[in-house]
């Protein structure tokens, strides 16, 4: 009798359908339509050009003040960052978080802490300008 179970339970195992593949996770990290001012989001018009970039800012480090004449977002890897405006208003970022840089506004960024701040930063431009300028 277990001569005859063995071969019809290969074949029942055999008759089995696949098991499904793995299905990838897609988790949204972020949605809006402005930056940390309010302002609407502003990307290129004609010709754009896309640039991603690692930023490795250093413990105790402090950004010069500058400005972002289009759109730059920035995807916060490791570390805390605080984003301040000479008006006094400011933002802290950490790790998973989305920095959408404001337009056209002076401001400057920090690490806190003692890591190294890691960003993702990608530039949406017209054409292929720069998308930093410092303060005079």
């Amino acid at each position: 009798m277990a001569a005859t179970l063995l071969p019809a339970l290969a074949l029942s195992a055999c008759a089995q359908a696949p098991a499904d593949p793995p299905k990838p996770k897609v988790t949204e990290i972020y949605r809006g339509s402005t930056t940390a001012l309010g302002q609407k989001l502003r990307f290129p018009r004609q010709d754009g050009t896309l640039v991603a970039s690692i930023y490795e800012i250093p413990p105790g480090a402090r950004l010069p003040v500058h400005r972002h004449p289009q759109q730059r977002l920035a995807y916060v890897l490791a570390g805390r960052l605080r984003v301040g405006t000479p008006e006094g208003r400011g933002w802290e970022y950490g790790p998973g978080e989305i920095v959408v840089e404001m337009l056209d506004h002076w401001h400057s960024g920090e690490t806190l802490g003692t890591e190294a701040v890691r960003l993702l930063v990608i530039d949406q431009t017209e054409g292929d300008t720069a998308n930093v300028e410092l303060h005079p």
